[in-house]
C-alpha cells in the first residue's frame, strides 16, 4: 500500500521527504500514516487520541472533548522518534504501528 499524493501532505525531516495523511480511525482516535516520498518502503501508522472529529457532533457542548490537532512540527517529531524506535522508511517491511500517549510513542506490537 502507498499513500496517494492527492490528499496527503509532504514534509522534510532530516533532509528526507515523507508523505503523511491523517484519517479518522475510531471514536476518539485519529490515525497518522507516513511513508517515504521517494522509496515505497515500510509504512508507519500512529494512533493519536483526539475527539476532533466529534467537535461538530457535540457543538456547542465541546468543553469535555480532547480536540488535539496535529501540526506539521509534531509530525516531524513523530517521524524522528519512530526512526529511533526502529522504523525503516527506505526498506520494505511490515507496517509499523504505534500509539501516541502523552507525547510518547508506544509500540503496538
Amino acid at each position: 500500500m502507498t499513500i496517494s499524493k492527492k490528499g496527503s501532505r509532504k514534509i522534510i525531516v532530516g533532509q528526507e521527504p515523507f508523505r503523511w495523511v491523517i484519517t479518522p480511525s475510531a471514536r476518539g482516535i485519529i490515525t497518522l500514516t507516513v511513508q517515504h516520498d521517494e522509496v515505497k518502503g515500510q509504512l508507519l501508522r500512529v494512533d493519536i487520541e483526539s475527539d476532533i472529529n466529534e467537535f461538530w457532533v457535540g457543538f456547542p457542548n465541546v468543553e469535555s472533548l480532547n480536540n488535539k490537532i496535529v501540526m506539521p512540527a509534531q509530525i516531524a517529531l513523530i517521524i524522528s522518534e519512530a526512526i529511533i524506535q526502529g522504523w525503516k522508511p527506505r526498506e520494505k517491511g511490515a507496517l509499523l504501528s504505534f500509539k501516541q500517549s502523552e507525547n510518547k510513542l508506544l509500540s503496538l506490537k
